[in-house]
């Protein structure tokens, strides 16, 4: 069983979407990236920030999960990352209408010694200065860096994060952001410039219209599974990253083609968080229906032809 590094944010978020909305809720990069990520069993650690309000069952939570707890930073008398947003009609696009950084404004994470020398390392969407600082803590180098990043940072630490994307063998974005980042409409041509900047797989996430894996010349596809309700995207994406890192940590294997199936238990798990507000769905989740739902995508994608 490997190790895995997962490094973000444990927040609450509001939402709001067409369906309904909520107060506080447990939300956070390394919240969802973790939860997706222990359904494979693996050895994790979250490397994360609250303050003193974080309620003792979240923390419960995560733990009964086996993620290991030892690299959360509880700040006394401090307040812990707040994020509320509403979406759309769409369910595509959302206005942020809250976001108090609290203790995670002065957050130094530090990585548990007995996972220094973690296999795979998953840094979640944060400044990426704080991202390469975990990488320096390795005292192995990782057999898998992952990285997630989002268009603000491009905005406001774009050579920072140019420096961090040099160091990490996996970066995953959405379309928007890769467009963005390179400058390039071309989602073909903007993985090939993403390679030139370091990372040897580029997966562009396109929403309800799937994930694209970009390795040299190598390209490899996966539908979002077409669903009756998406009732609240919000950790969708990072529950895709828990996804990826997960079975990779777990099968220990960095080929293209385990890089595949990654990219579809991330799509499996990210299709059930969206069925419900914040973390309900996943954790109420049983290994029969993520079992009957990767059977769903085999056969979604799957097909005989006969080529003349």
């Amino acid at each position: 069983m490997g190790k895995l590094v997962i490094v973000g944010t444990i927040a609450f978020d509001a939402i709001e979407t067409p369906f309904g909305k909520t107060d506080k809720i447990l939300g956070g990069a390394a919240t969802f990236i973790g939860l997706s990520a222990s359904t494979f069993e693996v050895d994790a650690t979250a490397v994360s920030i609250v303050g003193d309000d974080f309620p003792q069952a979240y923390l419960d939570l995560l733990s009964n999960r086996n993620i290991n707890l030892d690299g959360v930073e509880i700040v006394k008398g401090g307040k812990t990352f707040f994020w509320s947003g509403r979406y759309h009609n769409d369910m595509n696009s959302r206005d942020t209408l809250v976001t108090e950084l609290n203790t995670l404004a002065n957050f130094n994470p530090v990585v548990p010694e007995n996972y220094k020398d973690a296999e795979v390392v998953m840094l979640g969407n944060l400044h990426p200065l704080v991202q390469a600082s975990v990488l320096d803590q390795m005292t192995t180098k990782p057999k898998l860096v992952i990285l997630d990043t989002m268009n603000f940072w491009m905005d406001s630490a774009l050579e920072d994060l140019h420096n961090t994307i040099k160091r990490v063998d996996v970066i995953t974005i959405n379309d928007e952001e890769a467009r963005q980042l390179t400058g390039e409409y071309s989602l073909v041509v903007a993985a090939r410039k993403i390679h030139d900047m370091g990372p040897k797989y580029v997966v562009i996430k396109k929403g309800e219209h799937g994930a694209l894996l970009f390795h040299n010349d190598e390209v490899f596809y996966a539908p979002a599974l077409p669903l009756e309700e998406v009732f609240d995207p919000t950790g969708a994406g990072d529950t895709f990253a828990g996804g990826f890192a997960g079975y990779i940590a777990k099968t220990g294997d960095t080929s293209f083609e385990n890089m595949k199936k990654a990219v579809i238990y991330g799509s499996t798990l990210a299709s059930f968080c969206v069925e419900k507000f914040g973390t309900e769905r996943m954790l109420n989740l049983s290994s029969a229906e993520i079992h009957k739902r990767l059977l769903q995508f085999k056969e979604l994608t799957q097909f005989e032809i006969e080529l003349q």
